[in-house]
């Protein structure tokens, strides 16, 4: 692998929590760091702490709604003109449960809120965003995922009959490692490395207080957990596996299933219409 110094690295839920903590270590550490939010404000905020805590003039602040996967598209398009190579890609940004007694809601694209801004928004960027990381390879692609993860139903993908908070958090984690799996498998002649991780359980931030009601671990556990995938040596060639911390571990048997993981690609490709790409 490169040099984290000589890396171009996109974060895309950058703001708060463990995109903007992982944010702040690679920034140290010398990497370019194109900072992706949603709120102008905040994006704005993360970008001149960062550069103040750690003098780095190489953090590049992008602004979009995943709740629109127009926002999606135009959000690839002015990376890619300005960076032609990007060397790793960390899809963090996600939308936790809620509160236990929320309902449920749409997306711009009248999509389960969720779905659209936990995974479908990650896999359309991902791929449109392909030409980048084939440029220089080696380059690695790291989904960060959850352990707790609940399983599609194909019939009710948007929730609409059987709808909770936190099974749609849930199953948007499950769809992530189901994406990991096909990825590595379609990159691996290219020099891509595709992996997921659960980085800490219930870390302290504001989407598992209002969720969960409760933490178990620290932002820094879950630092610790997505640099190793960022930055060590030993997972050179890594890919298609899925992490707890930093172990490689068995995620829900739905997504070693090649049948549902053909499914939802299909579904994939018509809900984010990706042939247009």
């Amino acid at each position: 692998m490169k040099p984290i110094a000589e890396q171009t690295i996109l974060i895309t839920g950058a703001t708060d929590g463990l995109g903007k903590q992982t944010a702040l270590e690679l920034a140290k550490q010398g990497a370019t760091i194109l900072l992706h939010g949603r709120d102008p404000q905040r994006l704005d905020n993360t970008r001149q702490e960062l550069q103040a805590a750690t003098g780095s003039t190489r953090l590049e602040p992008y602004l979009a709604d995943f709740s629109s996967l127009d926002a999606v598209h135009a959000l690839a398009e002015t990376i890619q003109a300005r960076h032609p190579q990007i060397d790793t890609l960390i899809n963090n940004a996600a939308l936790g449960p809620g509160a236990p007694d929320s309902t449920r809601e749409l997306s711009q694209d009248g999509y389960e809120l969720r779905f659209a801004v936990n995974y479908l928004a990650s896999y359309l960027l991902t791929y449109l965003l392909l030409p980048c990381l084939r440029h220089t390879p080696p380059s690695r692609i790291i989904n960060v995922g959850s352990i707790g993860q609940y399983p599609l139903d194909f019939d009710d993908i948007m929730l609409e009959r059987h709808y909770t908070p936190l099974n749609a958090y849930r199953q948007t984690k499950l769809a992530l490692v189901m994406f990991t799996f096909d990825l590595a498998d379609m990159l691996k002649d290219d020099d891509i490395t595709v992996n997921c991780v659960h980085p800490a359980s219930l870390m302290n931030t504001k989407m598992v207080v209002e969720g969960f009601g409760r933490t178990m671990s620290t932002v820094a556990d879950g630092v610790a957990s997505l640099l190793y995938l960022i930055t060590s040596p030993a997972l050179d060639g890594i890919t298609g596996k899925f992490f707890d911390h930093q172990q490689e571990a068995r995620a829900n048997e739905q997504a070693y299933d090649p049948v549902a993981r053909r499914q939802l690609h299909l579904l994939s490709e018509q809900l984010t219409m990706r042939s247009r790409a």
